[in-house]
């Protein structure tokens, strides 16, 4: 973990610049897939008004992304910033919606790298046509490259091997990967490090957004391998799914995921689910578009050249009462 609290310095000062205006959080909830919001009234920042894009690779239904998006919307309306939230799972027409940004002359783009071989030219041409872009969430080793001033997410293959490290210590004796998304780059990543730390893992694929199949997926893998003892999933609805295949498959594995929403906490609590990797999507939306506002009215940029880290962090039965009233206002 040396390379990660090398790099988690560069997340200092932007908390205590989020500590001092989360007071301003907005309230949350699901909004229509394209929109412009950007909140008026309280302490909204008297800065030009200006237009972020904010483009992610979110898939329908997936409840972390509603949580990347509240931060994303707080900021904005601290910032005084005209919102576009736009979101796309396949890279191509992620990419389409990044050359849109660039048509209607927006004064910023955040963006998810998730698919960056598809998303690379259409934000450089975006970088390189002076308008800023910021990463987050997805593309830790391509970011750079396609020309964005920073990147605010965890780095996956860090916070797999972080899991593993966990599986050992909690005596695993064999564990199953599960990704949602096929050609994911940091889902890949994440299992990899699982295995990095944990050698007895295996990956299975299922269909995020098709979620009794999942679980029907999920169900069979377990029924024909009675050695599998826990159960590591990459995202809260998935865990939760989970939770159900080990009972339908009378199954005495254990589960843990990556990430969070309000039902995993509670999952946590009621000891379903064992512990969840933790990434801070809220602070992951938040800072992209504080980052861009900041270096447009001042200069600024974060990570001094590195990436910005939001985890990995680990909230189990012993630290889950600490979050979970942030839980259960929408944005852990």
């Amino acid at each position: 973990m040396v390379r990660w609290q090398k790099k988690s310095a560069a997340v200092g000062a932007a908390l205590v610049m989020v500590a001092a205006l989360v007071a301003c959080s907005s309230s949350g909830g699901k909004q229509e897939e394209e929109q412009s919001s950007g909140g008026s009234g309280g302490n909204v920042a008297d800065t030009p008004r200006m237009k972020v894009a904010f483009i992610t690779h979110a898939a329908p239904g997936d409840t972390f992304w509603d949580l990347v998006r509240r931060g994303a919307e707080a900021a904005a309306k601290k910032d005084n910033v005209e919102l576009q939230y736009t979101g796309a799972p396949e890279g191509a027409d992620q990419a389409n919606l990044v050359q849109t940004a660039i048509d209607s002359k927006v004064d910023g783009i955040a963006v998810t790298l998730a698919k960056a071989d598809a998303m690379q030219a259409n934000v450089k041409k975006a970088a390189d046509g002076g308008i800023p872009v910021v990463a987050l969430n997805g593309g830790i080793e391509a970011w750079k490259q396609a020309g964005a001033l920073g990147y605010f997410g965890q780095d996956e293959r860090i916070a797999g091997q972080a899991a593993g490290d966990k599986l050992t210590q909690l005596g695993a004796k064999k564990a199953v990967c599960v990704i949602q998304e096929q050609g994911h780059v940091g889902l890949e990543a994440r299992c990899q490090g699982v295995k990095d730390k944990f050698p007895n893992s295996e990956k299975i694929y299922i269909t995020g957004t098709d979620m009794p199949g999942s679980t029907t997926t999920m169900t069979s893998k377990l029924q024909q391998d009675k050695s599998i003892d826990y159960v590591v999933t990459l995202g809260a609805p998935f865990a939760l799914a989970a939770v159900q295949s080990v009972k339908d498959a009378g199954s005495s594995a254990k589960v843990g995921t990556f990430d969070t929403n309000k039902d995993l906490v509670g999952a946590i609590k009621d000891g379903s689910v064992q512990w969840a990797v933790d990434q801070q999507p809220y602070l992951q939306g938040y800072l992209a578009v504080d980052s861009l506002w900041l270096y447009k009215t001042n200069g600024n940029t974060i990570g001094g050249g590195q990436a910005t880290l939001t985890g990995p962090a680990f909230i189990d039965k012993n630290n889950v009462a600490s979050v979970e009233k942030f839980a259960a206002a929408g944005t852990r």
